[in-house]
């Protein structure tokens, strides 16, 4: 929603992705880790199997996240210094547990309820419900998410009332951006 109205949005889910692409070093350092388990026959990484090994050990979870979150943090701070734009908005599915705030001025939570959220990670990644309770496992908990906040979107709701959440906020970042352009 925040990039039909205009924002730059960087999303470390895709950068993990191209991180690991083939023939990336970080794909080479995960499959020398884990094993050719988690690489396909065409040289890609199996992502199901990954995640069904680091979210069934915790040791594993970290060792992969030593490896990807520093190569990860590299290249969406070199995306943040190309951008022209008033304001960029970077979502970080971990940014409390891997302090990934040192990069950003504000922290946004989008919100539900822990149910719905189970629902939706389910439904999104087509997983089953244990696979997706481990997932949010390691991730902060609801509370800890909401008091890091500077600003909130509950997402429980309507599409509409979430669209309006969104434009309040749009509009809030597009002033906060002016004002720190003036005092620069």
């Amino acid at each position: 929603m925040f990039v039909k109205l205009g924002a730059t949005l960087i999303d470390t889910d895709v950068v993990a992705r191209e991180v690991v692409a083939r023939g990336e070093p970080g794909l080479a350092v995960v499959s020398a880790e884990f094993g050719p388990g988690v690489l396909l026959p065409s040289g890609e990484l199996n992502r199901p199997a990954l995640r069904s090994l680091v979210f069934a050990d915790d040791a594993k979870r970290r060792q992969l996240e030593a490896i990807l979150h520093p190569l990860i943090r590299s290249r969406t701070r070199a995306k943040l210094a190309e951008l022209e734009a008033p304001y960029a908005l970077v979502a970080v599915p971990l940014l409390i547990e891997t302090n990934f705030g040192e990069l950003v001025d504000r922290i946004l939570v989008v919100d539900c309820p822990e149910p719905l959220q189970l629902e939706r990670l389910m439904r999104r990644d087509a997983i089953p419900k244990l696979e997706a309770l481990a997932i949010l496992r390691a991730q902060a908990d609801r509370a800890t998410r909401l008091k890091a906040a500077h600003d909130v979107i509950d997402n429980s709701g309507t599409t509409e009332a979430t669209r309006r959440q969104v434009e309040l906020t749009h509009r809030r970042y597009l002033d906060l951006a002016a004002r720190r352009a003036r005092q620069l």
